[in-house]
Parts: C-alpha cells; structure tokens; sequence
C-alpha cells in the first residue's frame, strides 16, 4: 500500500485584506497581506513572515490581525519566498535578511505607513524577525519574537542548546520535509521502525514526486549560513520582547538568546522576557491535559482565548517602542509565570532572590528498578558508584509526547517508561514543604559507554503521591568518548507542591523525536542494523554526577 499524502494548498485570501505582489530585489514576488488600520493617517505596521500560508487557520491571522488593527496598527503578513503564493526557491532558512530588509522598505514606501515597523510571531516567524534584525532596517523598532530561537538553520533537526552534539531531532527532519519541499506543504505519517529510517522519508518524497532540499541538507549534515550578515546578536539593538514557553521544544535555545542579550552591552536595556507554562503550540500547563472543549487547534472559544493571551503583551510593548504612548518603564522587564501558581514579575533573569542548588545522585545500585530507585541527595557519597543502562535499538524508550509540539496538550503520565529496566531513575524525598524552581536547570553526569557512540537524554519529572510522574524540563548529549557530560536541560519556573518528588531519569533512546543511534561509527540514517550498547554512570565523589537547580527562598531541597 502506497503511503497516503495529503497536499495543504493556500485558503482564500480574506475580505478584508489586501493581497499585494512584493518585488525582492532579485525581482522575485513575494505574497504580502496588508489589513488596513482604523482610517485616521499613516500608522505603524505590525509584520509578519511566515512559511505556513498566511490564510490558513493554522497561522490565524486574520483574527490575529483584528486584535492589532483596532489598536491602530497596519497588519502587514507575508508567505516567505517559495511558499505558498510566494515565488523564490523552497528552502527555509536562506535568503530572510534580505527578504526582510526589503519588504520593510516596501511598508516605508506606502501611503498608509508612518515609518514605524515592528515584528510579531512564533516559530519560523519569530526567526524571520531575527532576519530582520540582522537585516538592520532602521525603519524596525520592535520586535516580538515567540517560541523561536537565532539559531534555527537548516540544522533544525538538530539546534544548538548549548550542550554539544545533539542527537537528530525527528521532528525537526519531518518538518523540512513536510513544510519545505515546495510550495506547498504536504501532511503524511512517517514510519519510522523502518530500516534504514531514511527509507521512510524516501517513502514519502516517492509519493510526493519530489524531495526537500532542506531534508537533503540535515541527512547530509551540510551546514548553511542562515544570516548573509551579521548574527543578530552582533546586530544594531532593538527592543525584543521574548515570549518563552517553559514547555516549549525551542525553549533551552530561546533562553540562550535571551540570557546571551542580557549580558551584552546595548542588548541588555531593551531585552524583556514573558515566559508563560506553555508549550509550542500554545497549549497551557493550567488546562494539561487539554479537554476537546478547550482545544484551540479545533474549538474557535478555546482559540479566541489563546490569542488574547499572545497578542495582549504584544500590543502591550508597540504601544511603547513604536507609538510611545507609554514609557518603557511602564513594563515589567520579566513577566514570568510558576507552574501551578500563577504570574510573577522580577527585574531580572532569574530573579534576584533565587539561589543554585545541587542534589547529587546516590545509591546507583537501585536506579535500575522502579521509582523511586536512587537518590537525590544535597552532597556526594565518599565511595565511588555505578549503574549501567542498556541502549536496545530494538526497544526504544518512548518519548515524553509522540509530537513534543503539543506536549501538554495530552501532557501524559510518564511513569510506565520511569519504571523500565533500560533507563536510570533517580529521586528525592517526599518533601513536607513546596519546591519552587526559577531558573536554569542542568545535569552534570559522569558517563562511558561499550560503543564508539551514545545518546544521553535526561528527564526531570513531578512524581506525584499518586505515583503518576509528568515532565518538568528534558534535555540530551551525544558523546563518542567517556568524560563528564554537562546537560541542558532548559530553564522553568515549577511549583513541586508538598508529597512530591523530583525524579531524574537518564535513557539511552527517545523515541520517536530522536534518530535512534547506530552504537556504531555507521551513519544512523544508513544503517539497517543498529547495535545495543550499555553505559556507564559513575557516581560519588571523584566522579559526582549531580543534578543543578535554581530554586526559590524556603524552597524544600
């Protein structure tokens, strides 16, 4: 049976906007929606550039248009070059810095435009405004950058999170091939069991009737520049408004950016951060698991609901950096929210009064039986220890969510996979007292391995009193020699309330969102016979793997 592929094709372009053919300076056009303001004079334009078709239900924007557009904004959204009603070559991630200098210069040159730009979206289109930044149009004031990061590339399936090599991400490979293999996008189910993985995307390329540069680009691990400029960080300054979600698959790399401008002169006065419970798709911590009612991917109540919540700081921050109705002090410079509590406000991140915590892993001879297996303890043991795990390529550890873009739509228990025998569980006490953590989170493990190659992933769940455990923060490494592993594991601000446990768990396999390894120096793309492998975690004090965390006052470590 022939693999089933759906073709998504541009939706109609709404009433009331106005489709416009926008000349690129190589005399490509690119496909421009402009939703008039309020007629009272040239306003500020609100811009958007984005590969997933300006006028699906997926983007929203013509109800995200309204919100701004009564507020006396332009709404100006584009399909970037070879999307959709775009012309240009298909392959995301090139050709954005001019693309977006040259379309701000067409909104200057219009009747309805003061002058003013600024910037809005998530995702790709948060890295469109990164482009723009580089790009250095002296026209764009404000940015407003959502669920992204700098550094996506072409390399999506595998981004920077500040931990050095990284296993494949999956998601990201399907992704190029969906989204980027021409305009169009194309919907179809990925088998990955198959072997090699690579004749499932085959498979689909095959149905298809053509591939996806971009795909060709992350199996041939060819690296391309996306900025023909400077990097943003080394851009002119403009104020950035960083929208993050602690359970967002971006959000170890956004907070890169974030901390990274923080620290740099000219950068840090305009850097303001909102970091909601959300994940990628906007779905929050405070309705996980999401009822069908509350679903805003099908249910226009639950997505009038969501967008209020994005678009409202947003139209919060142009009315101070381009229409200047407001001073800049009148917004707090971090906006953060603590999962089951509720929003905080603090002058920095992560707020002044939170302190670093250690919690070293213990008694690593009972890691590899059910939770709560070792311990979380605040020093080292003197002895030395070790638990070994096995990588099995033929019983891979599922992942916390099957698509970690909607990660807390189901939000699911994840204790069935803390209590297998192939994965190391390490737990802290019951604790009389809430935990509260704000801030970055790492694990430092000490870790060897019988093959030339091996994954890392590490987990940090909430093991609740009733025994069901669900994702705080996750991060991974890929290694070909043994040594100590530093890993990112992203930042978050969490409640654990009094009863609970943090449980760290260390696997050798995620899958599906991760390429499973080959245990051998074969290209895991390639092979048809992966090998298992068994690692080493080395414990006490000459080799003290531990956990870091950054808590709160009167917090229970």
């Amino acid at each position: 049976m022939s693999l089933a592929v759906r073709r998504v094709s541009p939706e109609p372009v709404p009433p009331h906007a106005q489709q416009h053919m926008v000349r690129m300076r190589d005399g490509a056009l690119l496909a421009t929606d402009v939703y008039a303001a309020d007629p009272d004079g040239p306003a500020p334009a609100v811009l958007a550039r984005l590969p997933y078709d300006k006028n699906s239900r997926y983007v929203y924007f013509d109800r995200i248009a309204e919100r701004f557009t009564s507020r006396g904004y332009v709404v100006v959204v584009q399909d970037v070059r070879g999307k959709f009603r775009s012309q240009g070559r298909t392959l995301g991630w090139t050709g954005e810095v001019d693309d977006g200098y040259d379309t701000i210069e067409w909104i200057t040159r219009q009747p309805w435009s003061n002058g003013i730009v600024g910037m809005f979206g998530d995702s790709y289109y948060g890295f469109t405004q990164w482009s723009a930044v580089a790009g250095e149009h002296p026209a764009l004031r404000a940015v407003v950058p959502r669920v992204t990061t700098t550094n996506n590339g072409p390399g999506v399936a595998s981004y920077d999170t500040g931990s050095g090599p990284q296993p494949v991400w999956l998601e990201g490979a399907t992704y190029q091939a969906q989204v980027w293999t021409d305009n169009d996008s194309y919907a179809f189910d990925v088998d990955l069991t198959k072997r090699p993985v690579l004749d499932a995307y085959e498979e689909a390329f095959a149905a298809i009737g053509k591939r996806s540069a971009g795909f060709d680009l992350v199996v041939g691990g060819i690296p391309l520049a996306p900025y023909n400029g400077p990097h943003p960080y080394d851009a002119r300054p403009v104020p950035v408004l960083h929208c993050v979600g602690w359970f967002d698959n971006l959000g170890i790399a956004h907070m890169r950016d974030y901390t990274e401008l923080a620290r740099r002169p000219g950068w840090s006065a305009v850097q303001y951060l909102i970091a909601d419970t959300i994940d990628h798709e906007n779905y929050r911590l405070e309705d996980a698991p999401v009822p069908p009612d509350g679903d805003h991917m099908v249910e226009d109540a639950a997505l009038e609901r969501m967008l209020d919540t994005c678009t409202g700081p947003a139209v919060e921050f142009f009315d101070v950096f381009l229409k200047g109705t407001a001073p800049p002090e009148s917004l707090p410079r971090v906006r953060w929210k603590l999962g089951h509590v509720g929003w905080r406000t603090s002058a920095v991140w992560p707020p002044k009064e939170a302190t670093d915590a250690e919690l070293h892993l213990g008694e690593p001879a009972a890691a590899t039986g059910p939770a709560p297996g070792g311990t979380l303890t605040p020093g080292p043991s003197a002895a030395p220890g070790t638990a070994q795990w096995r990588y099995d390529p033929y019983d891979l550890v599922p992942s916390a969510a099957a698509d970690t873009f909607l990660q807390l739509r189901d939000h699911a228990d994840e204790r069935r996979t803390l209590d297998r025998d192939d994965v190391l569980v390490f737990t802290t006490p019951a604790s009389d007292t809430p935990l509260d953590l704000a801030g970055p989170v790492h694990a430092v493990l000490h870790v060897e391995s019988t093959a030339p190659t091996y994954d890392v992933f590490v987990r940090l769940l909430d093991l609740a009193p009733d025994g069901t455990a669900r994702l705080i923060v996750r991060g991974c490494a890929q290694a070909d020699k043994p040594g100590e592993l530093e890993i990112a594991l992203g930042h978050t601000g969490y409640r654990m309330g009094p009863g609970h446990r943090l449980a760290l768990m260390i696997a050798g396999s995620d899958f599906p969102n991760h390429l499973p390894n080959s245990g051998s120096t074969q290209n895991p793309w390639l092979t048809t016979s992966p090998r298992p492998s068994l690692q080493t975690l080395r414990t006490g004090t000459g080799h003290p793997s531990r956990l870091r965390l950054t808590v709160l006052p009167e917090s229970g470590v």
